[in-house]
């Protein structure tokens, strides 16, 4: 599904999801005065709408993704917002640029207070039409990426004896599984074991690790390649038990939260913002009534987007 075609069938439901990021919302101004944030991911959906709320609560922020056009037009947006902003283009699956991405928050401002890990990469198959390479280019992305990012942080904090705070974004389907979404499901139960394993081994150094698994929070990006079509979008509303989809402040809101001095004693936790799904099923079991002609040409639209 093109951009153009996702924006005709949920444009609604994006624009009503991106709406709320650019204030403070209800947190006091300064919340996040004089820090500096590095977001991988930062250039578009979930990780821009946070870029822009922590911009709105004094954070500076340094972002990094593959596409310079999007890394610049969000730091134009935080400086509009009042704040300060830097970007590197990077791809986190090389451990090189993902620590040169680090050094930029130095380099720049002269210090990182915390880091957001929500890179990714995702699309819908059979397990058995997935080639080594697409498994590869997830697990790099989401896991590795993480790592690289979170291990050069934490190294520069540990020898500057700085303390230090990082959001990972994982799913409900870290701890559950997911069928037809096997490459991210594997990547991000790492993530999680990841999160909880630095929280234990750094919480004496004063970092500390947390994440949020979000649920259905339409993004211009990739709700597109994960909710094709307008009938399984209203098919995936109707089965959370909020009756909407999420919003992209939920998600920002609680991300502040986490990530500022206010949540000093919390390390190690996954929060789910889902409007309930998990309690009721994650929303991707309903793929597996689809018939093998659904998988068939998804399998030839990704074989034509390689070709493109």
């Amino acid at each position: 599904m093109s951009e153009q075609d996702f924006r005709s069938l949920a444009s609604q439901d994006l624009v009503a999801a991106e709406e709320g990021v650019a204030g403070p919302g209800p947190f006091r101004k300064d919340l996040f005065k004089d820090k500096v944030v590095l977001i991988t991911g930062g250039g578009t959906g979930l990780g821009r709408s946070l870029a822009l709320r922590l911009a709105h609560l004094g954070a500076r922020i340094v972002a990094g993704s593959r596409n310079e056009e999007n890394l610049r037009k969000v730091c134009e947006e935080v400086r509009a917002a009042g704040s300060e902003a830097s970007y590197r283009v990077t791809n986190v699956r090389d451990a090189t640029q993902a620590s040169q991405l680090v050094a930029e928050a130095w380099d720049r401002f002269g210090r990182l207070d915390g880091v957001v890990n929500d890179a990714a990469g995702n699309f819908l198959a059979r397990t058995q039409d997935i080639s080594p390479k697409g498994f590869q280019a997830v697990v790099e992305t989401v896991l590795h990426g993480t790592f690289y990012v979170t291990q050069a942080a934490g190294q520069r904090w540990l020898r500057e004896k700085r303390v230090g705070s990082v959001l990972n974004v994982v799913t409900t389907y870290a701890w559950t599984g997911s069928a037809f979404l096997v490459p991210s499901a594997a990547a991000k139960a790492g993530v999680l074991a990841l999160t909880r394993s630095l929280a234990v081994e750094w919480a004496r150094h004063g970092i500390r690790l947390n994440a949020i698994a979000p649920g259905p929070i339409p993004t211009a990006g990739a709700w597109g390649h994960l909710v094709p079509g307008s009938g399984m979008e209203e098919m995936v509303k109707e089965h959370l038990p909020v009756g909407r989809f999420g919003k992209h402040a939920d998600f920002c809101d609680l991300g502040a939260f986490l990530l500022s001095d206010a949540a000093g004693y919390i390390t190690g936790e996954c929060v789910v913002v889902d409007g309930g799904e998990w309690l009721v099923g994650n929303s991707f079991q309903m793929l597996r009534q689809l018939p093998p002609e659904f998988w068939e040409e998804m399998a030839s639209a990704r074989k034509g987007h390689k070709g493109s």
